[in-house]
């Protein structure tokens, strides 16, 4: 689906600060369906570079949109059976669990906080206006 090419597309380039190129490539030898133009417009959209690019402040948060396009869960249970055993709700979040649910959890914290990476990038976007 295009929206979670675009949510993962975001999340590598601007959450962790990841050349947008990397990603294509990986998409382009991994995705059956890979499409040149679309994975590669995709790509510099999502990472608001080239000449038809989301605004740079435009950033996905990735909690939010996972509540949007599966808000119960489902995909989440299909893709990562460590979780599937959470409510509706904690599905999105595991690692807002109490400590003690969260050890019995095969799961890693999350890599980046959101709020942190999207204000590193704004200042970086910023930097170059």
């Amino acid at each position: 689906h295009n929206r979670l090419r675009m949510i993962v597309a975001m999340f590598l380039t601007k959450d962790l600060f990841i050349d947008w190129r990397r990603g294509e490539r990986y998409f382009m030898r991994r995705l059956v369906d890979g499409d040149l133009a679309a994975n590669n417009g995709g790509w510099q959209w999502s990472a608001s570079t080239g000449t038809d690019a989301a605004p740079y402040f435009r950033i996905f948060n990735p909690t939010s949109q996972s509540r949007k396009c599966d808000p119960d869960g489902a995909f989440i249970r299909r893709f990562v059976p460590e979780l599937q055993s959470l409510s509706d709700t904690s599905i999105h979040e595991p690692w807002t669990l109490p400590a003690d649910v969260r050890a019995t959890l095969d799961y890693p914290s999350p890599i980046v906080d959101h709020a942190e990476a999207r204000e590193r990038i704004l200042t970086a976007f910023k930097a170059l206006t």
